[in-house]
């Protein structure tokens, strides 16, 4: 009997709400993110979350070695980059010029990262990687430093080590 009620109890630690902080760290505020299919796709995908934290993605990646792009990118590259165990951190206009230029030197020439703005994002910055997300109001918080040394590379990685430098988007 107890090896019945040691099994249920495993199961229903494996069944757990998908979109609770709890399960996904320390970091208070993180939401996880489960079963996210890894097909690949060249059409637009309907990503349940803004920004996307995995799912169908298009074949070719983003750069993400330390890369800050100026302009939106396309959802379906930068979740490739996510596959790879790439950090992307996302900004709408209510972020400051000060929470760019604090999150861009945070990104430059870290591998395993990239930075876009995002203008329809409910946060105003979003950290994203494979499955998880956080939302934060500036960038002074602190739980932005220790999401990007948690996720970067980190245990939710679909493919960790495959690289992030940019491919042939032609």
């Amino acid at each position: 009997m107890a090896g019945v009620a040691l099994l249920a109890t495993l199961s229903a630690c494996g069944s757990g709400d998908t979109s609770s902080a709890a399960s996904s760290s320390s970091i208070d505020g993180v939401q996880t993110y489960g079963n996210l299919s890894r097909n690949h796709t060249t059409e637009d995908v309907d990503y349940p979350q803004t920004p996307p934290v995995g799912g169908d993605h298009d074949p070719q990646w983003l750069d993400c070695t330390g890369t800050v792009y100026d302009q939106p990118v396309r959802d379906e590259n930068a979740v490739h980059s996510l596959e790879h165990g790439a950090v992307w951190i996302t900004y709408n206009d209510d972020a400051t010029d000060a929470d760019v230029k604090s999150l861009a030197t945070r990104v430059q020439g870290q591998p395993y990262t990239l930075m876009s703005p995002y203008p329809d994002e409910p946060g105003t910055i979003e950290l994203t990687a494979w499955g998880l997300q956080l939302t934060v109001d500036n960038a002074d918080d602190p739980r932005i430093d220790k999401f990007l040394e948690a996720y970067r590379q980190g245990p939710q990685t679909p493919e960790p080590g495959a690289t992030c430098e940019a491919g042939d988007m032609s």
